[in-house]
């Protein structure tokens, strides 16, 4: 069973990313041929700034350790060092129909959020998602809703390309996380994400002390019941998700337990929760840092053994479409 999924390094992962991602991933490296990686090419499809990049991507597989991947369960590679990612998405791309990629949601999300930055290779990232998932043949991408109609374009690619050239590429199935959807502080209503305001979500290595304050200030709802209603208390629903996901217990239980309690008796005991959770991530996290030639061997061995398999793969590509190799 191999498993393929990426985060882009944006530093300051939250917990909606590790609920969401990649908690799941370190439970799949036990069970499957898992390759994780950090998406940096699709991180420069938005403004960024060169240095700060270097060092996210250094911040993200910091994280990616703290919480539990292991180089030796996993295969954990950056994007960029496996140029065959790219070479097999501009090939894709001569498959993939221009309306196709004028439907994708998130490419009119990210205009709207970006205008004076709106380019093709915004426009193409769905390509260059399908050629991440695809040169490995995975059977499964761990993948969040959002993503979904990325995903389904990647197996449309692959469908068409097999029909027209032989079977070589899988058709990958999703696997949704419970936590895929963790929503925001501030405002229950989106998504967890730090572009909108830092303090909407929680960071893996945020101090007990801005836990607290994070948490005592999010935003609830009317009445007092502690009850998982979304629609109609989303603010104390996110919250009783959260609680859950990390504590183990059940919605049901907690909304038995906190049965007739106030909203800040449950916010302090959500915040002691995840102040104790995140405890050792957070300190695992500022000691991978300290080893940054570690963190390169890591990358560089990882990207090197991925390499190996996508070479096989574009190979197999090339010659399908006539390509000397």
């Amino acid at each position: 069973m191999r498993i393929v999924s990426g985060i882009r390094p944006s530093g300051d992962l939250h917990i909606g990313n590790y609920l969401g991602a990649i908690k799941q991933w370190v439970l799949l490296q036990q069970k499957g041929d898992c390759f994780f990686f950090i998406a940096d090419l699709h991180a420069i499809t938005t403004p960024f700034d060169p240095k700060k990049l270097k060092e996210n991507i250094f911040d993200t597989l910091a994280t990616y350790l703290a919480c539990g991947l292991s180089p030796k369960k996993s295969t954990i590679f950056l994007q960029s060092l496996v140029k065959e990612h790219t070479e097999l998405a501009w090939i894709l791309s001569v498959f993939t129909p221009y309306g196709d990629l004028k439907r994708m949601t998130q490419f009119k999300e990210k205009s709207k959020q970006y205008p004076e930055s709106v380019n093709a290779g915004l426009f193409n990232y769905p390509v260059l998602m399908a050629a991440d998932i695809l040169i490995y043949k995975a059977d499964f991408v761990p993948v969040g809703r959002d993503q979904s109609q990325h995903l389904e374009l990647a197996r449309e690619i692959a469908r068409k390309f097999n029909k027209k050239f032989g079977n070589i590429f899988k058709e990958p199935k999703p696997i949704f996380s419970e936590g895929e959807k963790i929503m925001s502080l501030t405002n229950p209503l989106q998504k967890m994400s730090k572009t909108s305001d830092p303090n909407s979500c929680i960071f893996l290595d945020d101090t007990p002390e801005k836990i607290k304050e994070k948490i005592m200030k999010a935003v609830t709802d009317s009445g007092r019941e502690i009850i998982y209603s979304p629609s109609k208390k989303p603010g104390i629903s996110n919250l009783l998700k959260i609680f859950s996901l990390f504590s183990g217990k059940k919605i049901n239980e907690l909304e038995k337990e906190f049965e007739g309690k106030g909203y800040e008796e449950f916010k302090r005991k959500v915040a002691e929760l995840l102040i104790l959770k995140l405890k050792e991530i957070r300190e695992r996290k500022f000691e991978n840092l300290k080893r940054k030639n570690l963190l390169e061997k890591i990358l560089k061995e990882g990207s090197k053994k991925a390499q190996k398999e996508a070479q096989k793969t574009l190979k197999e590509v090339k010659k399908k479409i006539g390509f000397l190799v």
